[in-house]
């Protein structure tokens, strides 16, 4: 494939060369085209060295080929990465005034962006606007993540990791051998952590980030899906590419009452799978109180909380389908288990009590703990079927164990009868 990689001046410019690298060992064909200040930060040499092609950044080098429109013509993808807020503006505006400027406006090609800035800079209002713009053209989104930045600062805006970046752009090239075997399904997503209010600014929550929920909304829109994603406290770096999508109606939601009454409400006839990843609080506070809880104000004391059962969200779902064999339903289970010889015995084990529990079609288990599961780019998932058999399983990326859950969900869509 012919792949365009644009990079605009950032520091996260020295990432690139590892993308361009990857590009080039699987085997595509590689244009560089960096802007004048991305060869600031990485030079001329480097790109034409990994590329194997020239590089330049203007429109009046090699006139005769028309290079500032032949580049863009052929391209069968184009990657900006990074993209900075600067680029993301040119790009929204149509301003051609270098040749990747010219590339994007000649190309008809599928654009996928990796932003990179610091965390003001993303989250200004003229940035999430040019980001609403160019995703409504269709411009598809990776990232930003959350993490250190230049200098002292950390937060959203940094670059996704190049070999994610590879990953999400072999699939917006298209796997030859995968159909897109979701055409036409309606798929409902829960991603996230609920968080159940104490006071006006406290919360009892999780660690989950929402990557897996979010994967696997991304991973049935490329199989061909509709999607609804009930987003519960997920930052809006991991949801961009979401947010962008045509394809995909984001609804945020708060508290485990809040999911419990959207997943209600969003599960009509219309949907044939629901995909339940959010981690859902199992109690919340009795009484929430409706000012501060001040430490002054008690005498010394110490708070107490009494807590109460949240709804059983996913026990709910599958009671009301009552005989129906639609939706679909594949529940979650992070559980944390001792390692050890027996570690995988007892994730199994605790996913088989919480399958016979809950009664969903599939569930998919993973263990999770201080350096695993939640807050990671990877996840190591076993699905379970209702009667307690392993159907899958599999490691690696949340996108790629997102691929392999969806698999095991199409078979049992192709397979269940329609009532």
């Amino acid at each position: 494939m012919n792949i365009v990689l644009g990079v605009s001046g950032g520091i996260a410019a020295y990432k690139a060369v590892l993308l361009a690298r990857l590009f080039v060992e699987a085997g595509h064909e590689l244009h560089v085209v960096p802007t004048d200040d991305a060869l600031k930060f990485v030079g001329r040499p480097t790109w034409e060295a990994i590329s194997r092609h020239p590089v330049t950044t203007s429109v009046h080098d090699d006139v005769p080929q028309v290079r500032h429109v032949a580049i863009g013509q052929q391209a069968d993808l184009i990657v900006i990465a990074p993209a900075t807020a600067n680029t993301l503006a040119k790009m929204a505006a149509g301003i051609a005034d270098d040749l990747l400027g010219t590339t994007l406006l000649a190309s008809r090609a599928p654009v996928l962006v990796a932003p990179a800035m610091h965390t003001e800079m993303w989250e200004h209002p003229a940035t999430r606007q040019n980001v609403e713009l160019l995703g409504s053209r269709g411009v598809r989104f990776i990232g930003p993540d959350s993490g250190r930045l230049t200098g002292d600062d950390s937060g959203p805006g940094r670059m996704s990791e190049p070999q994610a970046i590879f990953d999400r752009a072999s699939e917006a090239l298209g796997d030859p051998r995968r159909e897109p075997d979701l055409a036409g399904v309606h798929v409902l997503v829960t991603a996230g952590g609920t968080r159940e209010p104490i006071d006006p600014v406290r919360f009892l929550g999780n660690r989950s980030s929402g990557r897996q929920g979010v994967a696997v909304a991304e991973a049935a829109v490329a199989r061909g899906a509709s999607v609804t994603l009930l987003a519960a406290n997920v930052e809006s770096s991991v949801l961009a590419g979401c947010d962008a999508s045509r394809s995909v109606r984001v609804v945020r939601v708060g508290s485990a009452s809040e999911l419990a009454d959207a997943v209600a409400r969003e599960t009509d006839a219309t949907v044939d799978l629901v995909v339940m990843a959010a981690a859902v609080a199992d109690f919340r506070v009795d009484a929430v109180a409706e000012s501060k809880i001040r430490k002054e104000d008690l005498d010394g004391e110490v708070p107490v909380l009494k807590l109460v059962k949240n709804p059983d969200i996913l026990r709910g779902l599958v009671s009301k389908r009552a005989e129906s064999e639609r939706p679909i339903i594949v529940g979650f289970a992070a559980e944390t288990v001792e390692q050890g010889q027996d570690a995988s015995a007892e994730l199994l084990e605790r996913g088989r009590s919480k399958l016979a529990r809950k009664g969903c079609d599939l569930l998919a288990v993973n263990a999770v703990g201080w350096a695993q599961g939640f807050e990671s780019e990877q996840n190591d998932l076993i699905v379970l079927a209702r009667g307690g058999e392993v159907v899958a399983r599999g490691a690696g990326s949340k996108r790629e164990v997102a691929d392999m859950l969806l698999d095991a969900a199409a078979g049992r869509l192709r397979t269940e009868p329609e009532v």
